[in-house]
């Protein structure tokens, strides 16, 4: 298992045709980045960095698609190129001059693999944490000695995923063929399938390197569904600094939005090691680029919330300029003095720092008044039972 860090750096004689910009979408079995859309230019800089994750049990190929775009929103494919990941050198980076299929021009990219140690799948009774030694290790690794060293290795997880019950049927028959995606980051792996059971027992653990510890772990629970893609069954999302450390808990399933909840619970045992010195100066740090996720479908919901948001907006400052207009024309005398009294004294005593201080004050408002519900997207408390 390792890290694939792929550096964009920019591209030579690319055919642009009739399109105005330009942007690349890079692809390794499950995830997916895209870069920054340039304006029309035949050797086009982008200078960016991906992070991409590989198993030594995959072969992966790193697919490369460059993509044009006109004023229309037209989209068409300029080139593609492939990388075997497989057969580059882990000792070095790798810098490499992509020649495109079948088109002419080039791609030049710096491609690093480093091999990454926290990621694994084992058994119940082969758990990193339940050898008392290597339990010792991994605690020295993490203790406040080693706070300076290795600064991006800020903690280690562990999930024991136990079973799961009473989930939805898939099937025609009443039964599913559940099984598990966990996803910290962009780190994700997957339990095997459990058929024909609406109440599996994987009594798998799975571990994860962590990178900050704000991060929220998903754990999402699908059913096979032959060669169509998989139906989602729930999932539940836990902060890593809401873990209570070897309690076992049982978690109620939502729905994709975390917004409701779904049929059936699952059983997690969750151990969280971290270094507190390494996990603040993360917390300074930009969170790590997410893989790009799937387009979604239209929604109305999401296109009626938009609106109102919009109309909202819109008659808060209709509003204000109607009680500045009727302050200017005295339209009442008593509002109008105030408003006036109230104007020279803050001309009169304003100071710089009052500007960010009403900016703030503002956002205290706004979340006084937001609702505490629709505000939360993590799993709740009350939703699981101990």
């Amino acid at each position: 298992n390792g890290t694939v860090t792929v550096a964009l750096l920019e591209g030579r004689n690319i055919p642009m045709g009739g399109m105005t910009h330009i942007f690349v979408l890079l692809k390794m079995g499950q995830e997916k980045f895209k870069s920054q859309t340039l304006c029309k230019s035949a050797n086009p800089q982008w200078r960016e960095q991906f992070d991409f994750h590989y198993f030594s049990d995959r072969k992966d190929v790193l697919e490369i698609e460059i993509w044009g775009k006109d004023n229309k929103k037209h989209e068409e494919i300029l080139g593609i190129c492939k990388v075997d990941v497989g057969g580059l050198s882990e000792k070095q980076a790798n810098c490499l001059e992509l020649p495109l299929e079948k088109q002419p021009g080039f791609l030049m990219m710096v491609i690093s693999v480093a091999p990454c140690l926290g990621v694994s799948i084992s058994d119940l009774c082969m758990c990193p944490l339940g050898d008392p030694s290597e339990r010792k290790q991994i605690f020295q690794r993490y203790s406040f000695r080693n706070s300076f060293q290795n600064m991006k290795d800020i903690g280690f997880l562990q999930v024991k995923l136990l079973k799961a019950v009473d989930l939805l049927a898939a099937d025609f028959s009443g039964k599913s063929d559940p099984f598990c995606v966990l996803e910290l980051g962009n780190s994700r792996l997957q339990s095997y399938t459990v058929y024909k059971n609406l109440n599996p027992e994987w009594n798998q653990v799975f571990t994860f390197p962590i990178k900050d510890i704000h991060d929220i772990l998903e754990v999402m629970v699908f059913a096979e569904d032959g060669d169509k893609s998989p139906d989602f069954l729930g999932k539940v999302a836990i902060p890593l600094l809401s873990i209570k450390n070897g309690q076992q808990s049982c978690y109620v399933l939502k729905n994709k939005d975390l917004e409701l909840p779904s049929k059936g619970m699952v059983h997690l045992e969750i151990e969280v090691l971290f270094n507190p010195i390494k996990a603040s100066v993360r917390t300074f740090s930009p969170r790590e680029r997410r893989s790009l996720e799937d387009n979604r479908k239209f929604s109305k919901k999401i296109l009626s919330r938009n609106v109102d948001r919009v109309k909202r907006i819109s008659m808060a400052i209709w509003n204000t300029i109607q009680f500045l207009r009727s302050c200017f024309l005295w339209e009442s005398p008593i509002r109008s003095l105030i408003a006036f009294v109230v104007f020279v004294t803050t001309v009169w005593h304003f100071e710089a720092y009052m500007v960010p201080l009403a900016l703030l004050m503002l956002f205290v408002y706004n979340i006084s008044i937001s609702s505490p519900d629709k505000a939360l997207i993590i799993q709740d408390p009350q939703d699981y039972i101990i």
